[in-house]
């Protein structure tokens, strides 16, 4: 579950991560009075307009800006709420923003220049350990350092056992060239930032910039939370920070109706029980000359009703120009999958306008074969994968 940038630096500062300090509105006028209220706190007579959306890359597209008097702090959130908003993370059409931040100005002048790092904490999957990545190019695309200047992302691998030790953390300040107090607060910081990712149950927590102020003080600028919706039972607070304003309309509705669901880009529908079948189905599909338009896991219940929502959902999808049915029936038998197959299409009626392939396979896959083949309908059966790839490769070329 991702959460928009205010909220991750809520969630940063419960753990005594310094952020730059802000106040979300979802119109001119509450933005206005987010600066006013911000001016009082912090004296700043200048504020940062970002508009909050779940994709990077905002600045880019026109939104953060900068606001040097209320009159612009309005006629800029104006703007830029309700814009559809364009990045190279969001889809061709862009997001809407709904809401903007109004954040303090940190780059105020001082003795020193503000500099600006990268920094993450993300699962190392090579190791099995939590890993903390690092660079002194920060506020720039992480991607675009790491192909053209590798030598400067540092990594630092943390025992689960033990959790960050202070050497770790002394280690990063280091790389990063930080003496004196801006040492000590980047040691704070990387500590904090750590045992916040590991109490929330996250899995990414990724600060770019994190920006050292003309002063010393350390602060995360910026903020990009993950948190793993299977740890969501556990993080009450947190499952009620979801927007599903900025989630997939159909992702969302799958997700309500207890289906594992991805949207993809095909235009083939894939209806699957198991997460190692399904990906296996998508290979299938792709290796007919088709590909794949989600993936779906109906699990262990594949009922009428549960086949249904699935078909509705599918279907949702003007691109799907066939639909694959995979099950193997292990936990629930073939049979009782047909005729729910079957009864779901009976249902639906006219609003099935694409062909589909039916593959069971397992206990009691004669008896299911028989039952798609005497149902009438115009339902297509397989019993062998190459054989259900043929008739996908079939159906498209058609």
């Amino acid at each position: 579950m991702n959460l928009h940038e205010y909220q991750g630096k809520e969630l940063l500062n419960s753990f005594g991560v310094r952020i730059q300090r802000g106040i979300v509105a979802d119109n001119h006028k509450k933005a206005v009075e987010a600066a006013k209220q911000l001016a009082t706190e912090t004296g700043t007579g200048w504020w940062v307009v970002k508009a909050q959306i779940h994709a990077g890359g905002r600045g880019k597209g026109g939104g953060v800006k900068l606001a040097k008097s209320l009159e612009e702090v309005a006629s800029i959130s104006e703007s830029i709420i309700g814009m559809m908003l364009k990045t190279p993370q969001t889809p061709p059409q862009g997001k809407k923003v709904h809401q903007v931040l109004i954040a303090e100005d940190v780059y105020y002048p001082g003795d020193n220049e503000p500099e600006e790092y990268y920094m993450s904490v993300l699962l190392n999957r090579g190791t099995g350990r939590n890993m903390i990545m690092y660079s002194t190019e920060g506020g720039m695309d992480i991607e675009a350092v790491a192909e053209k200047t590798p030598h400067l992302i540092f990594t630092e691998d943390i025992d689960p056992l033990l959790g960050i030790q202070a050497f770790q953390a002394r280690k990063i300040a280091f790389n990063l060239g930080l003496s004196g107090n801006a040492l000590k607060e980047m040691i704070k910081f990387v500590t904090s930032l750590y045992t916040a990712f590991v109490n929330s149950d996250a899995s990414l927590f990724e600060i770019n910039p994190v920006l050292k102020t003309s002063d010393d003080k350390i602060l995360a600028v910026d903020s990009k939370v993950v948190i793993d919706d299977n740890a969501l039972y556990r993080h009450k607070n947190l499952a009620a920070l979801r927007d599903l304003r900025e989630e997939n309309d159909i992702e969302v509705e799958a997700h309500a109706a207890g289906l594992n669901y991805v949207d993809l880009d095909g235009n083939v529908g894939c209806m699957v029980n198991g997460a190692g079948l399904a990906m296996s189905t998508m290979d299938l599909i792709k290796q007919s000359g088709g590909e794949p338009a989600n993936f779906l896991d109906v699990g262990g219940t594949a009922d009428a009703k549960r086949v249904e929502t699935a078909f509705r959902i599918i279907l949702k999808d003007d691109n799907v120009k066939a639909i694959l049915v995979n099950i193997f029936g292990g936990i629930v038998r073939c049979d009782r999958v047909a005729q729910g197959v079957i009864d779901a299409y009976k249902n639906m009626g006219d609003a099935i306008k694409v062909p589909i392939i039916v593959r069971l396979q397992g206990t009691n896959a004669v008896e299911a074969k028989q039952l798609i083949d005497e149902s009438g309908l115009d339902v297509i059966s397989a019993t062998e994968f190459q054989e259900a790839a043929d008739k996908v490769q079939q159906v498209l070329a058609n």
